[in-house]
């Protein structure tokens, strides 16, 4: 028996108990951390339906995230209504210039903008969809916030596990620059930095150098607090290192179905 064909309260509850004890392990980091705020959770839904966005949202999930734009797209027309309810869509995936047209109609955050071109790319749609609304009479959107996101994986591909890739980012040495153009485009709104942990590699270092990184950002630019990193094996260590969002994905939703 797949996801969907499951009765609307036994997956409703079986999300129910997998957010309860995500929010645990976040609070005993919280504690372990000595800090005084909370991570916000974007929930990953990747090749999960949009019947379970809509379970998460009645479990009281407002944040959740996606890294493919075709998916998303579907996903966030599909729950449309939730978006008064407060549902937010994070895009936290790599991400072509040619979509930047389609994230802003439903996305509330990009995650991954690594580099000037997208920078451009997501201001220049930012104003074609602010158009596009005044000419139907439509509510203004706010602008969109945006987070750098960074390679911490110093590692050749020589050097790299065999079969993994980069995950992508911008050079540490190119975020200053980089958050810059962001600040200065219309319609964009810098908000801080995003990092995936190096495949293979303890990820304490690496989040310790994206919390640095994040020190250089938001002093220049007091609004960018943001440290997007964590994921279901190593929220505790980003949350020792002061991530603000977490993005938990299979330890909320389960494994992720077939898609052949």
């Amino acid at each position: 028996m797949t996801d969907t064909d499951r009765p609307q309260d036994e997956r409703t509850a079986e999300l129910g108990r997998r957010l309860t004890a995500v929010h645990r392990r976040i609070a005993a980091a919280v504690a372990a951390a000595g800090r005084q705020d909370t991570p916000d959770l974007v929930v990953v839904t990747k090749f999960h339906p949009a019947a379970d966005v809509r379970r998460l949202h009645s479990c009281g999930v407002r944040h959740v995230g996606e890294n493919r734009d075709q998916e998303a797209r579907g996903k966030a027309a599909e729950v449309a209504d939730l978006a008064e309810a407060g549902l937010e869509w994070h895009f936290i995936g790599q991400l072509q210039s040619n979509k930047a047209k389609y994230v802003v109609r439903y996305a509330s955050a990009v995650h991954s903008v690594d580099r000037v071109s997208l920078v451009e790319a997501l201001s220049s749609a930012m104003d074609r969809e602010q158009g596009r609304r005044r000419e139907a009479g439509e509510p203004m959107r706010p602008p969109m916030d945006c987070l750098i996101q960074v390679d911490l994986d110093g590692r050749s591909a020589e050097d790299r596990p065999a079969g993994i890739g980069s995950r992508g980012g911008a050079h540490p040495d190119e975020v200053s620059a980089l958050a810059a153009a962001i600040s200065q485009a219309e319609g964009l709104r810098l908000r801080g930095v995003m990092a995936v942990a190096p495949v293979g590699l303890d990820p304490v270092p690496a989040f310790h150098l994206l919390r640095r990184i994040s020190g250089v950002v938001s002093a220049a630019h007091p609004g960018a607090t943001w440290i997007s990193a964590g994921m279901s094996q190593d929220l505790e260590q980003a949350v020792a290192s002061g991530a603000t969002h977490l993005r938990i994905g299979t330890d909320v939703l389960g494994p992720r179905p077939d898609v052949g």
